[in-house]
């Protein structure tokens, strides 16, 4: 089932029948490392023609530890978030962490992003979809794909009928996650477009030093299935050198590897739609 995301502003090559990428560092750790990713990435899918969003957080405030980087600013980071939108002329998401940050980053995004484990937060849900704005709402790793009509559902009761549906994998015991690729047809019969976040589904969380871990060697085995099912897009964070990355460097992707993954995703696409 291929789902219309033609709401989304600002995006290139519609008329392609790709999936559209969601992709960026998981935290703007400053102006050159935002602008060097997007640069990157804005090349790789005009070549491609992948309809492409900027993703950065401008914090991060569901951190393990309270010493762990969490932002440069808000106002510094969404600013710098802006300008690589204004430059490429290409969307940009970010999360938000409570419903008094929606206005706030609406003034500088496109799409609002609801963090997993607030997908259930009513205010946060409201405040989003009254800017206006395309609101990404993350499954829960705690609740099934047939609940997030519910989410959805608060959302377009507001007059907001942009929305796009992530799944990034359920919770499977402590310090694991498992991706059931049957959520994605699942929540697609919701009637909004459905993204898989191939990063995070790779988490290890809970770890004992308080640093989540992950697996990203098979970022490219969760990818290929995600499209092999008929994902309308995908997630992904990536980094220069996730080794050095503030934010989740252990689950993203590097970001020399993002041209040879995308290309296979995109021959992939290709034989999915045609079947």
């Amino acid at each position: 089932m291929t789902m219309d995301y033609s709401f989304i502003p600002k995006l290139k090559y519609l008329a392609d029948n790709n999936f559209f990428l969601m992709a960026g560092p998981c935290c703007i750790e400053g102006e050159e490392m935002a602008f060097e990713i997007a640069d990157k990435m804005v090349a790789i899918c005009d070549k491609l023609h992948i309809p492409y969003i900027f993703k950065g957080s401008y914090r991060k405030a569901n951190r393990s530890r309270l010493d762990s980087f969490s932002g440069i600013g808000d106002e510094k980071a969404l600013d710098i978030l802006k300008r690589v939108g204004e430059k490429y002329n290409i969307p940009v998401v970010t999360d938000i962490h409570s419903a008094s940050e929606a206005d706030m980053a609406a003034k500088y995004v496109d799409v609002l992003q609801i963090p997993a484990f607030l997908c259930r937060q009513t205010d946060i849900l409201v405040a989003a979809a009254k800017t206006g704005k395309v609101v990404n709402i993350k499954k829960g790793q705690f609740i099934s794909p047939e609940s997030m009509k519910f989410a959805a559902g608060k959302i377009k009761e507001c007059g907001n009928d942009k929305i796009l549906l992530t799944d990034r994998g359920t919770e499977f015991g402590y310090q694991d996650l498992i991706v059931d690729y049957r959520g994605i047809p699942t929540m697609q019969k919701i009637g909004y477009p459905v993204v898989l976040d191939i990063t995070h589904s790779l988490q290890q969380p809970n770890q004992t030093s308080g640093v989540t871990g992950g697996n990203p060697d098979m970022i490219e085995t969760i990818a290929r299935a995600g499209i092999a099912v008929g994902a309308d897009g995908l997630f992904m964070e990536t980094h220069m050198d996730p080794s050095v990355a503030k934010s989740d460097g252990a689950n993203m992707l590097r970001l020399d590897l993002a041209e040879g993954l995308l290309t296979k995703l995109v021959k992939l696409r290709k034989a999915v739609v045609e079947l």
